[in-house]
């Protein structure tokens, strides 16, 4: 490793950053604090230092270079180790202090945090957590990007490499009204049950949707014209009579139930989603996202699974088998 002294700072890497994401200097300096000129000056002290030119600067547009685009790349990979090697040194004192900015996605942040947020105040009075609600894209990206320290989502989902400690299992029911066909007969749903049958379902973008698609194997049930973009207004285009939808298990009391619809349970292998904390690989906060999940994973909502076994409990079996993240 060499002792020379660097071209730039980690500060003036912030200002390369911020460029490359907003492509406008006037909104990058309002963003980093700064005037205008003086991250101008910044920049091009950057650029003359490394012998590149990382933007192409023209009337009211800015464009990352094809070479700048690799080395704003390798700035966003130092910045993250940056923070990294600053969140480590303040947990030596107390592992379990400070500020954790947490995403967490819509199928699961209305039926969960309510029910866990005073537990992890009780369990873990030093840390804050700022939460984020966003779709798994989204919350996975800003997880690369340093945005956030983790997220709570479906593990189903391609999360790409990340680390992870699951909470619990979440087991898909159908949702119709009481007097459709399907809520004469008792016991799981079979997909022949739900061949031909309407189903309602989110909008593009939500992976909650891929994964109902999936819950229903072969069955070639018919997509409703419909797309929403929340649970609540799927379960009450069904008390409507729009049709019938897939909903998770965490979801039935606020919505189902309110709405006085008949539940019943899924079969199949794949009718279930795996609710999890996931973070960068290596991560200094994996200590305290793995309390987190803990505290989650007690709190948990006394939903129960298909086999009827307490989610809680089925967690902990889960926990003892091996989970490929796709």
């Amino acid at each position: 490793m060499s002792a020379a002294p660097h071209p730039f700072t980690l500060r003036q890497l912030q200002y390369v950053v911020a460029v490359a994401q907003e492509l406008s200097f006037r909104r990058a300096a309002a963003r980093c604090h700064v005037s205008q000129p003086s991250l101008s000056a910044q920049l091009a002290q950057v650029e003359g230092s490394l012998g590149v030119r990382l933007f192409e600067r023209a009337y009211k547009r800015v464009l990352v270079t094809a070479a700048g685009r690799d080395l704003v790349e390798r700035a966003k990979r130092l910045l993250l180790e940056a923070d990294e090697m600053v969140y480590a040194a303040q947990r030596v004192a107390d592992p379990l202090s400070g500020t954790i900015r947490l995403g967490v996605i819509p199928t699961i942040a209305p039926y969960l945090l309510p029910s866990v947020t005073a537990a992890l105040r009780r369990k873990l009075p030093g840390l804050r957590i700022a939460w984020a609600e966003d779709k798994t894209d989204a919350l996975v990206q800003k997880l690369g990007a340093g945005e956030i320290e983790g997220a709570v989502v479906a593990l189903e989902a391609d999360l790409g490499e990340v680390a992870r400690e699951i909470v619990a299992p979440d087991p898909f029911v159908l949702v119709t009204r009481p007097e459709h066909a399907l809520a004469a007969r008792r016991g799981p749903v079979t997909e022949a049950e739900l061949r031909g049958e309407e189903l309602l379902l989110l909008d593009e973008g939500h992976c909650f949707r891929d994964q109902a698609l999936e819950a229903c194997g072969t069955a070639r049930v018919r997509e409703g014209e419909f797309r929403a973009t929340s649970l609540s207004t799927l379960v009450q285009m069904v008390a409507g009579g729009a049709g019938i939808t897939l909903i998770p298990a965490l979801a039935v009391d606020a919505e189902a139930r309110r709405a006085r619809l008949h539940v019943r349970p899924l079969a199949g292998r794949a009718a279930h989603r795996t609710i999890a904390v996931i973070w960068r690989k290596g991560s200094a906060l994996e200590p305290a996202l793995r309390e987190i999940a803990a505290v989650l994973r007690a709190a948990y909502p006394a939903t129960e699974t298909k086999n009827g076994m307490p989610a809680r409990r089925a967690a902990r079996k889960v926990r003892e088998k091996p989970f490929a993240v796709r």
